[in-house]
């Protein structure tokens, strides 16, 4: 058992060392988590359409006034993101309206190019959340796609 752990822990360092091994090589993708928790932006237009994934942007409010959000997307700050995964269902449900999710819902964090999104995954991740993902490309990538007329 030891030996199997420590060869997933080397194929998982190998595969998060060399990113571009991870869509040619199917070896990594078995072994490799990362390259499940992130979502691109064709992906992410496909969730956008399922009802089965809770989407949480974790800029602050004030960010997603200003800047806009994705369609879909519901706002939790990154500073809350911990507190508000481990709390009692009704008081998540008043406080963000929302269901809260369950440790086997998928969620997927965005933010605006992606470093707090994928601080997000990592504390659901830590909470148990299995089938958290993160959309790296932001609200800037989004933007670049769906409003290309406002790129200078």
């Amino acid at each position: 058992m030891r030996v199997k752990l420590k060869q997933t822990e080397m194929n998982y360092r190998e595969c998060s060392q060399a990113p571009e091994l991870r869509s040619s090589e199917e070896v990594y993708h078995n072994f490799c988590t990362a390259a499940s928790q992130s979502v691109t932006y064709k992906e992410l237009k496909k969730l956008l359409h399922s009802k089965s994934n809770l989407l949480i942007d974790v800029r602050e409010p004030w960010e997603v006034l200003e800047y806009g959000k994705i369609p879909g997307f519901f706002n939790i700050p990154l500073g809350e993101i911990g507190q508000a995964l481990q709390m009692d269902s009704e008081d998540f449900k008043e406080k963000y309206n929302q269901d809260m999710p369950s440790k086997s819902d998928s969620l997927v964090f965005s933010c605006l190019g992606g470093v707090r999104s994928k601080k997000a995954l990592n504390t659901a991740l830590s909470l148990g959340y299995e089938s958290a993902r993160h959309y790296p490309g932001g609200w800037q990538e989004w933007e670049s796609y769906e409003y290309p007329e406002k790129k200078k």
